[in-house]
């Protein structure tokens, strides 16, 4: 089966946007434009897709820190994932536009200056995060959990459930009809 141009173009632009990452799989495919600012490590799986295409994906990771992208995965415009400690993406996501993912606060309330202490963020393979999700430091998300459009998951979620909310709560569990659909 031979690739068509369009994909032969996605690969190339995955080369050059990604050339900053420490480890890029096979087959990888970039639409529009990527933001890498790699000060520790950054590995991509096999067939990650990121489309970037109306604002740019930024991947950044801060010194020591591990950015980890599952086989399979897709990440939507807009995305910003941020790694201070480590940030751990399962194989087969989908990563909607706008999310936010991140183990850090970024600084202390009273001191900008002064870093705090991140946590790992975790996310299991087979997850949807709808739009505008945002992930904040220490959550551990399970396989096959969807995140409602809009959520802020500020605590773990167990495998195979619906989220919503400011702050996320479980919605109801899914059953293994509706995440083959999904």
């Amino acid at each position: 089966m031979k690739p068509t141009f369009r994909k032969v173009i996605e690969a190339m632009r995955a080369c050059w946007y990604l050339r900053k990452c420490s480890k890029v799989g096979l087959l990888c495919r970039v639409v529009g434009k990527v933001i890498v600012e790699n000060d520790g490590r950054i590995y991509l799986g096999n067939r990650v897709v990121i489309r970037g295409s109306h604002v740019p994906v930024e991947l950044a990771t801060y010194r020591g820190a591990v950015l980890s992208i599952g086989d399979g995965t897709f990440i939507n415009g807009g995305v910003s994932i941020c790694a201070q400690n480590s940030v751990e993406i399962g194989k087969n996501c989908a990563i909607g536009n706008y999310t936010l993912i991140m183990d850090t606060d970024f600084h202390s309330v009273g001191d900008i200056w002064a870093r705090p202490q991140g946590a790992a963020v975790k996310i299991g393979d087979h997850v949807w995060l709808a739009s505008r999700v945002t992930v904040l430091k220490g959550v551990t998300i399970g396989d096959g959990a969807v995140v409602a459009a809009g959520a802020v998951v500020t605590r773990d979620v167990p495998p195979a459930t619906l989220v919503a909310g400011v702050p996320a709560r479980v919605v109801r569990e899914l059953h293994a009809s509706e995440m083959a659909q999904g």
